[in-house]
């Protein structure tokens, strides 16, 4: 059996913040995700899904605990090595998309493979066939503010499966839509996950669309257990 594409093992995570003090947020929450996975990850506003996620992601670091991506424990790794799998393994979406204004849709999509070394020749092609893949194709030549909400959306969940990770984390990326676009939102981005094979780790407040994975989890108390 393959390794687990992201392991977290007994993590802890809390926060000075003044009076009363400590805030613990992760009380050694343990989570796999298989290859191929898509998993809902619920949780009340402050439970700390998206300390969990940063963490997940390498853009934060646990008081203790083991993160493995791809099965490297990435504990005491540098700076540097830590970027690097970051950059090769991991795709972020986020409830806002992010996009840099000044650019295009196609262009948005771009940028990560050039600068990850590929030619402008492959980023191009490999942006307008991830634009296509969402219905998004005849706006690549727009930038974000002439799109809509959903549009931008997508920009950004191709964006982050541009360089083709091998896991995606997604805090709430249909938090900032009406229902009716966040459903098909939703669904695009379910078409591209399972399309590429790729595993996925979403943070959702809908329960419908929870529903939709492979897997349902709860962060609750700083810990996660499985939602039946």
């Amino acid at each position: 059996m393959s390794d687990p594409v992201l392991s977290l093992s007994g993590l802890t995570k809390s926060y000075k913040r003044g009076t009363p003090g400590e805030v613990t947020v992760l009380r050694g929450a343990d989570l796999e995700i298989a290859a191929g996975e898509v998993v809902a990850l619920v949780a009340p506003s402050g439970a700390g899904k998206s300390t969990l996620l940063h963490i997940a992601g390498l853009l934060d670091t646990p008081d203790s605990g083991i993160v493995r991506i791809s099965g490297q424990d990435m504990s005491g790794r540098s700076d540097r090595r830590r970027t690097a799998t970051r950059r090769r393994d991991v795709g972020f979406v986020y409830q806002f998309h992010h996009l840099l204004p000044e650019f295009t849709a196609l262009e948005n999509v771009a940028l990560p493979q050039l600068a990850n070394g590929a030619s402008e020749a492959e980023a191009q092609a490999r942006a307008t066939d991830l634009l296509a893949r969402v219905g998004v194709a005849e706006r690549a030549d727009h930038r974000p503010a002439a799109l809509s909400g959903g549009e931008q959306q997508r920009v950004a969940f191709c964006r982050a499966l541009a360089n083709a990770p091998r896991l995606l984390l997604a805090d709430e990326p249909t938090g900032n839509l009406d229902p009716g676009t966040s459903d098909q939102v939703f669904g695009a981005l379910m078409d591209l996950v399972t399309g590429t094979g790729m595993s996925a780790l979403i943070a959702t407040h809908n329960l419908e669309l929870a529903a939709r994975m492979d897997r349902v989890l709860r962060l609750e108390d700083g810990a996660i257990t499985p939602v039946e």
